[in-house]
């Protein structure tokens, strides 16, 4: 029995009710390598073997299991009791994330298919829930040796190498049940408008709407800004709010009321589903109010001009892969990078816990969501990362830290989009299906190279020698000619617009001071050489008139990758004022 459960947060910080129970913990455990769990019906009365950890999957230290080897299909169970808050409620089942396709039964009863690895779901389960002794069975398929399959760093052989490390299979975010009324709020989008200091909001409810009533209070600190309520009309609307009637901070000196990492501030949110006067479901949330936009060829934040200095981060942790061990681990990071002198991170090839998310909204941290890319173009392919990126630009759409999109990472998925016009169209389709779904962020088309329609210009850049970079970086000419891993910087039939030029792989300097050996793009011997071979690859890029901002590679080490500037057990390898101070141009060798 555990006595410390993992992961007991609120899954959903942007969307939050308060009735609701955490099914993180032990679940029963088995593979199924021979697929003969479905033709037993292991989902009337499983006898499963293993006991396991969840979030943590069955490759990790912290499931209790901790096995490499490859199981493609996995089962899970587990029983739970309706809390008296819940009784009388309907009963949604909510998996935050479940890599890759998982079917659902609830006490015997089939009651979904998901595919899709990265992103949440939801069962309404009112109708088959009883007060006690639910059974919930899980079947989860993740093909080791499918590259069709969005999987990211996710190797298909045994033993990590290269640029690939651990996989995951099966549960790997919160799964919780939570209870709602028979009208409840389903989903909100909310669209800050700094410049007429307002905020657009878009709301959709579930169940009958006659009599109903949506109720919004948005303040900031002890100051209620907004306190409405708009009758719901075809269980849907769309409503805009002017934010600074009657309030007290000074809106002459913008710093005070717009997110930036520097002044993170955040406006609270309570929706309130009324009716006939009658509550019947509250959700708190938040919002910053923030604007990306590029205005003649420069990457602005809140209309003024901003130099994006990041970090690539994989997400990974030594004991856990994919999953956070705890909600302090995302903290420790965004702290420690800030602390460096960075003020955002380049998540790679993984979409991220909605709690890291919140926790950059709330410590000011910049974000570009990336999806987990696959390796092979089909028309399968298409549509499987199609889906999945629609469903995380929905889950991440309100919140203020993310300020660009990446679905597609150095031709990765699209390896002959060079000169391939159905490939080529797939990441002009990928850019516009974003524009689509949110104008209001920059999508990078490709990031580091083979460009389509972007509205910035990425490049991946592993050199390591000062005076190649500076000469390199000294005009625009001299950018476009050069060639990286063999690949041109706009795929034929493109080329470029004027968009800003932001270096978003580059360093890479390897230095071994944790407990895993091997390789980086270069290699330090000693701190002083590190920190000399990391001031010479950042003052050249800082001393470009045409860059506007960076992604060093890489926040941590990853597995056989040591190229992190903290260990995997996050140890600063070196004094992180060094850093900071090189990031700033304030560090002379």
């Amino acid at each position: 029995m555990i006595h410390n459960l993992p992961r007991q947060e609120y899954p959903r910080p942007q969307f939050e009710r308060n009735c609701w129970l955490n099914l993180n913990g032990e679940w029963n455990f088995d593979f199924d390598d021979n697929n003969i769990g479905i033709k037993n019906a292991w989902f009337v009365k499983p006898e499963f073997k293993q006991i396991i950890i969840v979030p943590y999957i069955y490759q990790s230290k912290l499931s209790g299991i901790n096995n490499q080897d490859f199981h493609d299909i996995v089962w899970y169970s587990k029983t739970f009791d309706l809390t008296e808050e819940l009784k009388g409620k309907r009963i949604i089942l909510n998996f935050g994330a479940v890599d890759y396709k998982s079917d659902i039964w609830v006490n015997g009863t089939h009651m979904m298919s998901h595919e899709g690895g990265h992103v949440p779901f939801s069962i309404e389960i009112t109708n088959i829930v009883k007060e006690k002794d639910n059974l919930i069975v899980v079947r989860v398929e993740d093909y080791t040796t499918d590259l069709e399959l969005p999987r990211g760093k996710q190797y298909w052989k045994r033993t990590s190498e290269g640029i690939f490390y651990t996989r995951t299979t099966g549960i790997w975010q919160t799964v919780w049940v939570e209870g709602v009324a028979e009208t409840y709020l389903n989903k909100v989008w909310m669209t800050p408008d700094v410049d007429r200091k307002k905020i657009f909001i878009e709301y959709e409810l579930d169940g009958t709407c006659q009599n109903t009533q949506l109720g919004i209070t948005i303040s900031l600190g002890d100051k209620v800004l907004v306190d409405d309520k708009i009758k719901v009309i075809n269980g849907r609307g769309k409503r805009e709010f002017w934010l600074d009637q009657e309030i007290t901070i000074d809106w002459n000196h913008q710093e005070s009321w717009v997110w930036t990492p520097e002044n993170p501030v955040l406006f609270d949110i309570l929706f309130t589903v009324y009716n006939n006067d009658v509550k019947l479901d509250e959700v708190k949330s938040y919002f910053g109010l923030r604007k990306v936009s590029i205005v003649d060829g420069k990457f602005m934040l809140n209309n003024r001009p901003y130099y994006q200095k990041m970090l690539l981060d994989q997400g990974y942790w030594e004991d856990s892969l994919l999953t956070a061990p705890t909600d302090e681990d995302f903290v420790k990071d965004i702290t420690l990078s800030k602390k460096m002198g960075f003020n955002g991170v380049r998540k790679h090839q993984k979409i991220e816990d909605p709690r890291y998310l919140y926790w950059a909204d709330k410590l000011g941290f910049l974000v570009w969501g990336e999806i987990a890319s696959a390796y092979v173009y089909s028309r399968k392919y298409v549509k499987r990362i199609t889906n999945e990126w629609m469903t995380m630009i929905e889950r991440d759409y309100n919140h203020p830290c993310i300020v660009a999109w990446t679905p597609l990472n150095e031709s990765w998925g699209v390896d002959c989009i060079m000169n391939n016009k159905n490939e080529q169209a797939h990441s002009a389709a990928m850019y516009y299906i974003t524009k689509s779904l949110d104008s209001t962020r920059p999508v990078i088309s490709n990031d580091g190279w083979d460009h389509t329609k972007s509205d910035l210009f990425t490049i991946h850049d592993y050199e390591w020698r000062k005076e190649t970079l500076k000469e390199r970086y000294s005009s625009i000419e001299n950018i476009l000619k050069t060639k990286h891993s063999g690949r041109g910087m706009f795929a034929q039939g493109w080329s470029y617009e004027g968009q800003p030029i932001i270096i978003s792989e580059f360093g890479g300097i390897s230095y071994q001071k944790g407990n895993w050996q091997g390789w980086g793009y270069s290699s330090a011997t000693s701190d002083e050489d590190f920190v000399k071979r990391y001031y010479d690859v950042v003052s050249a890029i800082l001393e470009s008139p045409l860059i506007q901002g960076f992604v060093y590679t890489q926040i941590t080490d990853v597995e056989q990758e040591i190229n992190g500037l903290l260990t995997y057990d996050r140890k600063p390898k070196i004094d992180v004022e060094i850093i900071k101070a090189i990031n700033e141009g304030k560090w002379k060798p």
